[in-house]
Parts: C-alpha cells; structure tokens; sequence
C-alpha cells in the first residue's frame, strides 16, 4: 500500500471542520497522499456561503470548555458567543482559520471531494461549493480510493 489517508468529513460545524483538516495538511507534510470526502452536512466545509462561517454548536456539545452549564447553550445567541469563543481559542493558538486551512490542503495536494449523492439531496450544485475543490465524487470512486490507503478515518 502506498502512504495514503482517506478522511470522511461528515459534520460541518466549526469545531468538526478543523480535524479533517489538520489530519490532511498534516498528512501532506509527511508526504502523504491524501482525500478529503465532504458528505452531509460536512459539505459546509466547502459551501461557499458557509466555509467561512461555522458556527459551534454549544447544546449538546458536552465537551464545550464553558465554565457554565451545558444548559446554558440553549439561550438565544450562544451559539455566537461558542463560536467566537472557539475562533478565539484558534487564534490564541495560533491556528490558521477554516478558509486558510483548506488553501493550505490545495496546495500541498490534498484531494477535497464533494459527495456526489449529498449535492442531489442537499439541492446543492457543484458552483456552490469553493474553487479549491477537486471533482464531485461518487461513493463507490471513494471506496475505492480508500481501499487503497494505510489509514481510513470517519470524521
């Protein structure tokens, strides 16, 4: 097998784009190959209306790092303050942002691939989606890409 990592991002909040894309970059760098499969609602990480702007979703998100109840996420504009929050956090850090990040994937060659089948159901056109993006493709063009790789990870 050749070194090569297949990741299925399949959530498109703010907090769930960055794995997926450290994974690829950092795979890249280690002269990887590696494909990014954006399914669902993982498609936000390449709509062009949406990259930009994930949002975290606090209710339900358990492992939120705020110092009040995780009840407290259901109050309107939380969702705001979560993500300004996290974007701080990346920033503080250090990190570069989601559309930095996936610039950073194309150019060291990481395949970004939107599911072919999830455009259809999400009513969605391949104009919709970033210009960084590879090729709409298929499940079965996925599967066996990822046949073929050392690592498969479901995001």
């Amino acid at each position: 097998m050749a070194d090569r990592l297949a990741i299925i991002a399949s959530k498109g909040t703010l907090d769930m784009a960055y794995p997926p894309l450290i994974l690829a970059s950092t795979a890249a760098a280690m002269d990887m190959e590696c494909a990014i499969f954006f399914t669902f609602y993982g498609l936000d990480i390449v709509n062009k209306k949406k990259y930009a702007n994930l949002k975290v979703a606090p209710v339900g998100n358990p492992a939120m790092p705020m110092p009040v109840p995780n009840i407290v996420g259901m109050i309107p504009g939380m969702t705001a303050v979560a993500s300004k929050m996290m974007k701080d956090m990346m920033k503080k850090a250090k990190q570069p942002t989601i559309p930095e990040m996936i610039k950073l994937c194309a150019e060291t060659g990481v395949k970004l691939w939107p599911c072919e089948l999830t455009l259809q159901v999400m009513s969605m056109k391949p104009e919709d989606l970033i210009p960084e993006v590879d090729k709409t493709c298929g499940a079965a063009a996925f599967l066996d890409y990822a046949a073929e790789a050392n690592i498969s990870l479901f995001i």
